[in-house]
């Protein structure tokens, strides 16, 4: 798996999401736990994982609605 998307606000990585399982690209958020140890504060940011194959896609997708991507 590759990162595709770190950010701390969950409503960019719901949306990403969304797109990704409308172009039936599998993803996977990690991360999501932390807010736990943080008090659900924001300060560690959430991934967003795809597998490597579908990489590419991936990252047109996600410029395709202007999200930006991981480096």
């Amino acid at each position: 798996m590759k990162e595709l998307l770190r950010s701390n606000d969950p409503t960019i990585i719901a949306f990403a999401s969304a797109l990704l399982q409308g172009e039936g690209i599998d993803c996977f958020e990690m991360d999501v736990n932390m807010s736990i140890l943080e008090g659900s504060i924001g300060i560690f940011p959430r991934r967003l994982m795809v597998r490597s194959d579908q990489i590419e896609s991936a990252q047109r997708a996600m410029r395709d609605n202007g999200i930006a991507c991981s480096p």
